[in-house]
């Protein structure tokens, strides 16, 4: 399969006061490494457009084309809908939101991965509800932050173990920190839980499946014994061939 993750990046800026000295240090990160090493591992096709770069550079209908299954990690709807050409000079384009629902009507993949800027995300910020994406996902989205924030841990528990996306896994999975809090939709499927929050759920769109992981790819929502654990490899290789059954490209 051919995978496109988009987000799931990051720029810091931070003072620092020494004293009577202070002075400023800013970096860039990424959390892709442990998704991309579990895909790649199993055969998919990588790419990431990390977030500054998704603002310009997000693909066209005609480049989404080359992709079975595209995931949003941590970039908020307003990267998304709010290109240069809009935000700045005030022009008409096209709603990115939308091209992504058309992409999975059809037959494309879609999946979010949770985060801080993913489902409605800290301070309700990210801003997924009420758009084409939550038209398109198989979980209602809550009005405010969705944050579930779990110092302690928590193990997922798998509910459904007939579904092929957990086959070969154990039922209880790893302990993480925190998740997105959603709410199944009544013709979705929910595969693993944490309590009573639906956290990885799986639906159909059109001709497309998609896909609401609510928990992270990497820190620090996932500790690295879960990230190294090996069913998150297969986890997310099963995960990307079910996405992509349900698109006509896998076909070429």
């Amino acid at each position: 399969m051919r995978v496109l993750l988009i987000g799931e990046s990051w720029i810091s800026h931070s003072y620092h006061i020494k004293g009577v000295d202070s002075f400023l240090q800013s970096g860039y990160g990424e959390g892709i490494k442990w998704i991309r090493n579990a895909l790649q591992s199993k055969g998919h096709h990588f790419d990431h457009l990390p977030n500054h770069q998704a603002i310009e550079n997000f693909p066209s209908w005609e480049d989404l084309q080359d992709y079975n299954v595209v995931l949003l990690s941590d970039i908020g709807s307003n990267t998304l809908l709010l290109p240069p050409e809009t935000a700045v000079w005030s022009k008409v384009t096209p709603n990115r939101l939308s091209l992504l629902k058309e992409y999975v009507h059809k037959g494309g993949g879609f999946g979010m991965i949770g985060g801080y800027m993913s489902f409605q995300g800290i301070d309700a910020k990210a801003r997924y509800k009420n758009t084409a994406i939550e038209d398109i996902l198989p979980v209602n989205l809550i009005d405010t932050d969705d944050r579930v924030e779990i110092p302690e841990g928590i193990s997922p528990i798998v509910v459904n173990e007939e579904h092929e996306i957990i086959q070969g896994i154990e039922t209880r999975w790893p302990v993480i920190l925190g998740y997105n809090r959603v709410k199944s939709k009544d013709n979705s499927n929910v595969i693993v839980q944490c309590e009573d929050d639906p956290l990885v759920v799986v639906g159909e769109y059109g001709l497309g499946r998609t896909m609401a992981y609510t928990t992270d790819c990497a820190p620090h929502w996932a500790p690295h014994e879960f990230l190294n654990w090996e069913g998150y490899r297969t986890f997310w290789d099963q995960s990307i061939q079910w996405l992509g059954g349900g698109s006509k490209k896998n076909e070429k």
